[in-house]
């Protein structure tokens, strides 16, 4: 059993109520809760895999949250659920077998590629507008989604708000909402695998569940009363850290082609 002293617990879960509060509004907790595991002397592995079942039980407790405030509504997100799981189970049996290098040259040009339209693209409002496919067609975008979080995981919210947003015509906060729907089922699936390889250390992800709950319920209130005002800025800041720390990497193929270049 993996023993740690108490004020790295309290850390943990501080790092878990925080996490789950970003998570809500606009994903990236992992930002957050990732490095904090491995802060405290847990491998890389087994903190990924106990970040996805602390992680599912706050994007659990955002998703009630907006679906009891009626901002969700399951039947409109059947097709799209059901790709997203479908989409999780072949990303992350695809893993174990696929070179996942060439995702990190990628998933900065993407997420930058994401802040701008948000930063930059035409102005987010709570405003649902025409949907430019049925949710039916909308289910291969989400199973690809879904591929892509059981795959690797990062930006995986933020992928989700902006094809809601731009496919589905959605809202900003609605958007924000299905959002948290879609990614728990991906979550769960990933968190199945995990298991499944012995990889959760279940005591402490159970606790930081606690906290990602409280964050996460604190998240989806903040969401709901402040609408775009709040997600708007959090998912441009939230895309941009997640590029600065996929770059922080020294080996991360997208830095060394940078650094020759300057």
């Amino acid at each position: 059993m993996f023993e740690m002293a108490p004020e790295i617990v309290a850390l943990l879960f501080g790092a878990a109520v925080l996490a789950g509060f970003v998570d809500a509004i606009a994903g990236g907790g992992g930002l957050i809760t990732v490095p904090a595991l491995l802060a405290a002397g847990i491998s890389p592995v087994a903190a990924i895999a106990t970040n996805k079942i602390q992680g599912s039980f706050g994007t659990a407790a955002a998703t009630w949250t907006f679906w009891r405030k009626g901002q969700i509504d399951f039947a409109l997100l059947k097709w799209p659920l059901i790709a997203t799981v479908i989409g999780a189970v072949l990303g992350a049996i695809a893993v174990s077998f696929t070179d996942t290098t060439w995702l990190m040259v990628l998933l900065p040009v993407l997420l930058v590629a994401i802040a701008l339209y948000f930063l930059f693209g035409p102005k987010a409002t709570d405003q649902d507008v025409a949907a430019r496919m049925t949710p039916l067609a909308f289910g291969a975008v989400a199973g690809g989604i879904g591929f892509y979080d059981g795959f690797f995981g990062p930006g995986t919210g933020s992928f989700f708000a902006l094809a809601l947003v731009t496919l589905l015509g959605m809202g900003l906060t609605r958007a924000t909402a299905y959002t948290k729907a879609l990614n728990f089922s991906s979550n769960v699936v990933s968190v199945v695998v995990f298991a499944v390889g012995g990889h959760v250390l279940w005591a402490i992800g159970l606790l930081m569940a606690v906290g990602q709950v409280l964050g996460g319920w604190l998240g989806s209130h903040a969401a709901i009363r402040f609408g775009p005002r709040l997600i708007r800025p959090l998912l441009v800041v939230i895309c941009l850290a997640m590029v600065v720390k996929l770059l922080s990497d020294p080996a991360n193929p997208l830095r060394i082609w940078l650094a020759g270049l300057f």
